[in-house]
């Protein structure tokens, strides 16, 4: 389990040549993850997500507040914890130079896992992600479907209990998007714990079992997409949001 406890992240900006203030990415942010679930979380660019998801993972540190899994401090037990994570941010850039599985290999070695259970996982991976024809291929010669089964196969290539994924399917065809997908949810069932970023508020309602609505740094809904629908008097996620923050649909981009 994942328990985000009251986390904030400030930061400051330039507003002038020699004035600065502060703001909040993120405002006493609370919420839980369940193993054997997938939770979204939804909003749209700048409402806090990314700043967040790096907060869960490890990467950043937050103003206050806590993250908690499994009973241990991220922050006191950060190396034992991140061995048994996945990270997928929406930016990370790959080697182009070297292969598929040249990168798993490295990835894996990078986790210090035993050479003979790190072929048998490669081979697993790049089976389940259907990269077999291009598993021997420079990076960089990939297409962007094909890149993106590479980026998610290196961060489970360790076989993690914990998922962040952000904008695992952005810009995909609908093929690559489904292999991601349906791995995502073979891992629930396998009771992985799973966070999942997603601009794409009807892939969200196929995928998550909860859902977090933020939007300005701040939580605006939580619950099944049933009960956010109910609660709201629509039909679907995205228009609930849209009646939650009062606004037009410019607000998502």
């Amino acid at each position: 389990m994942i328990e985000i406890k009251k986390v904030s992240k400030q930061f400051e900006k330039n507003v002038g040549r020699k004035k600065t203030v502060k703001f909040y990415a993120d405002k006493d942010i609370s919420f839980e993850v369940k193993d054997g679930e997938i939770l979204g979380l939804l909003g749209p660019n700048g409402a806090g997500k990314t700043t967040l998801l790096r907060i869960i993972a490890g990467i950043m540190k937050p103003t206050s507040g806590e993250v908690i899994i499994d009973d241990k401090d991220l922050n006191k037990n950060e190396i034992e914890i991140k061995k048994n994570m996945a990270f997928l941010s929406g930016n990370t850039k790959l080697y182009k130079d070297i292969s598929c599985v040249e990168l798993l290999k490295m990835c894996a070695d990078y986790y210090d896992m035993d050479k003979k259970l790190a072929d048998r996982r490669i081979k697993e991976v790049v089976k389940r992600f259907d990269m077999e024809s291009f598993k021997d291929q420079r990076i960089g010669s990939l297409s962007t479907g094909q890149t993106q089964r590479v980026g998610v196969s290196r961060c489970v290539v360790h076989d993690p209990h914990y998922y962040i994924l952000d904008e695992a399917t952005s810009g995909l065809d609908i093929i690559s998007s489904q292999v991601i997908l349906d791995f995502i949810k073979e891992e629930r069932d396998k009771g992985k714990c799973i966070i999942y970023s997603t601009h794409y508020m009807e892939e969200a309602e196929n995928i998550c079992d909860r859902v977090v609505l933020i939007n300005k740094g701040k939580i605006i809904a939580t619950g099944t997409p049933k009960e956010i629908e109910k609660e709201t008097n629509t039909t679907n996620i995205r228009d609930a949001f849209f009646k939650l923050i009062g606004g037009n649909y410019n607000e998502m981009e």
